[in-house]
């Protein structure tokens, strides 16, 4: 049902399929899907045998926190194309725990210090996930308007420089997050392992996507960069995260059958 719900929804965010009045019925039925996802999520993560965030858990969870961001921040309705982008991936994430278990207990969950780490970490990957692609969308719209091309669906929405300002603001919120994420596991490590920081690979590309939204913001404050420059910079980070935690955890979880 929620796949269903998102793959809807994921259709009326289409400028061409969507009838006139479907618009103002997008909202809802992305409220009703996210509640209903995070029901089923809590049921299957939360088990009387501990907390279950195995490879689909995940990856479900961090498309249903990215559908949330861009729901509460009001991308879907201002910037249906977002929706277009986010909420087909949602519902195929949606499915994936039915079609295929990998149980993973997380360790350490009873240690406060780990939850509050996972739960920033999570939440700065689905905030730079929306800006990926609210990115993308604007890099269209820029483009298109360079070739005087029309833009279908976005009449209603706000200027593409207020749109920009938006993009870089949850940017701004999701390095502030990623921040803490590195400073938390950092201190979670030295907790736990007595060393600040393992060599492996989610350490690795974690660090690396630190650092390359680092010279974005100070590319974008320095020398204000924007466009096609700045997507670039966005989307290399965002696969960096995507390498760090949901690519590890693949690696591991599926194709070597351990856990990490």
């Amino acid at each position: 049902m929620v796949a269903i719900l998102y793959a809807v929804t994921a259709w009326l965010c289409y400028p061409h399929a969507r009838p006139p009045a479907a618009a103002r019925h997008v909202s809802v039925l992305v409220a009703i899907a996210l509640l209903l996802h995070a029901i089923g999520l809590g049921r299957a993560i939360v088990t009387p045998t501990g907390i279950d965030l195995s490879f689909t858990h995940a990856l479900s969870l961090v498309a249903g926190l990215a559908v949330l961001v861009a729901w509460a921040t009001g991308l879907i309705r201002a910037l249906p194309a977002v929706g277009a982008v986010v909420l087909p991936v949602a519902a195929v994430a949606a499915v994936l725990p039915v079609l295929g278990e990998s149980a993973h207990r997380l360790p350490y969950a009873n240690v406060p210090w780990a939850s509050i780490h996972i739960a920033i970490a999570l939440c700065a990957y689905a905030i730079l996930i929306v800006a990926a692609a609210e990115a993308l969308v604007l890099t269209g719209i820029e483009r298109r308007l360079h070739r005087a091309l029309p833009n279908p669906g976005i009449t209603a929405s706000p200027p593409l420089l207020t749109l920009e300002r938006w993009l870089f603001l949850l940017i701004g919120i999701g390095y502030a997050l990623l921040t803490l994420t590195v400073a938390s596991g950092i201190f979670y490590s030295s907790e736990l392992f007595g060393t600040p920081a393992r060599f492996n690979q989610k350490n690795v590309f974690a660090v690396a996507a630190w650092v390359t939204y680092t010279v974005l913001l100070i590319g974008r404050w320095r020398y204000g960069w924007r466009g096609r420059r700045a997507l670039k910079w966005i989307l290399a980070g965002t696969l960096f995260l995507l390498l760090a935690y949901v690519g590890s955890k693949f690696v591991i979880e599926v194709l070597q059958h351990g856990s990490p």
